[in-house]
């Protein structure tokens, strides 16, 4: 049995019978999409039971205009048994005779937005719009965009104060969401860096990349130089966003 999210304007539905997937339409039209933008560009992350928000626009122009009949906005993955949808009619609003944007914006409910683990990855986006002189546009879900389970790091360095050049113990944990259970959950076999910024600077330096052990936890030493913040800096994968931990400050005498 398929696990189906359906996703509305401002409310997020777990329903079956809310999933109504736009009709395919193959031949030419007249509607020209000229752009299209998914959470404004960035990867939509999602963490377990927080509220989420993203939103969907598209502008397009015809010789006719856009009509606001049977306008469809979604993003949808499936994978194995697993699906699920965040879709509904979006309000379009005509900025000339010929052109007009219409946008949906996505709430989650805290706690029942999440999809399964299984889908994170690249999702696809349907876009549907209907000219005013009756031609139906329909990409089909072409277009990916990627929906990321949130990665989280933290840090401890010390001992604090530390004596120059002994030795400094940086630990953390990289973490990330396990929506099926909606807990943050150890990321394990991850590389993560290990940055130092000296005071007074405004740069991170990379010194070292660590493994995160099987419960996720990182650990390394190094020696004592400078004052400074130290901190992990996670670059992410395709199922799962970057993290980069506050810096911690150590002084050194």
């Amino acid at each position: 049995m398929k696990t189906i999210g359906a996703g509305l304007a401002g409310a997020l539905a777990l329903s079956a019978s809310a999933v109504v997937a736009p009709p395919a339409w193959a031949t030419e039209t007249g509607v020209v999409i000229q752009k299209l933008s998914v959470n404004g560009g960035k990867p939509i992350v999602l963490g377990t039971s927080e509220s989420e928000s993203f939103t969907i626009s598209v502008t397009a122009s015809d010789d006719s205009g856009i009509s606001k009949d049977l306008a469809f906005l979604g993003i949808d993955r499936e994978v194995g048994d697993d699906y699920w949808s965040y879709h509904g009619t979006p309000t379009c609003t005509a900025v000339s005779a010929t052109t007009s944007t219409c946008k949906l914006a996505f709430t989650l409910d805290s706690g029942w937005g999440v999809p399964r683990n299984t889908l994170a990855g690249k999702w696809d986006v349907t876009v549907q719009l209907k000219s005013k002189d009756g031609d139906l546009y329909n990409n089909e879900g072409a277009p990916k965009h990627p929906v990321l389970r949130r990665g989280t790091l933290s840090v401890n360095a010390g001992p604090e104060p530390v004596t120059k050049g002994k030795a400094i113990t940086v630990t953390g944990k990289l973490a990330r969401a396990n929506w099926d259970r909606r807990v943050y959950a150890g990321y394990t076999n991850q590389p993560v860096k290990l940055q130092f910024r000296k005071a007074g600077t405004s740069t991170y330096t990379t010194l070292k990349t660590v493994y995160s052990n099987s419960t996720g936890n990182l650990s390394t030493t190094v020696t004592a130089a400078a004052d400074g913040y130290w901190r992990w800096s996670f670059a992410g994968t395709s199922t799962t966003s970057p993290a980069t931990a506050a810096g911690d400050y150590v002084d050194v005498r």
